[in-house]
């Protein structure tokens, strides 16, 4: 299973998206579990995640997640403001696709993910 990570200022905001790109996924038939957590609860999730993306508002954790992440083989990446803001539970994992070859391999193409 390809653990997701979605971290958001309070870990409340990234709830919709969490659950729209679980349906994604479950629809999809893939082996995935998003969820999300606030900044300060991240340290106590390090065990479960394979792939961390930040909510937009917390873009400038960027630097900082990757130096704690990068060494640990956990690739960081942010959502895209239109993604997150329309709660696009497919387009959510647009930063995923280049670490997440599992996930990629369930489709013919990335534009499958968007429908």
């Amino acid at each position: 299973m390809l653990n997701i990570m979605l971290v958001c200022s309070a870990g409340m905001s990234t709830s919709l998206l969490v659950s729209k790109m679980n349906k994604v996924a479950e629809s999809r038939d893939l082996d995935v579990k998003v969820f999300a957590v606030a900044e300060a609860d991240v340290k106590n999730n390090l065990d479960k995640v394979d792939i961390v993306l930040l909510g937009p508002q917390v873009r400038y954790l960027l630097p900082r997640m990757k130096e704690m992440m990068e060494p640990k083989g956990i690739p960081v990446e942010v959502v895209d403001t239109i993604s997150y803001g329309t709660m696009n539970g497919g387009s959510g994992f647009k930063p995923s696709f280049k670490y997440g070859k599992r996930i990629m391999n369930n489709y013919n193409s990335k534009e499958d993910m968007y429908g």
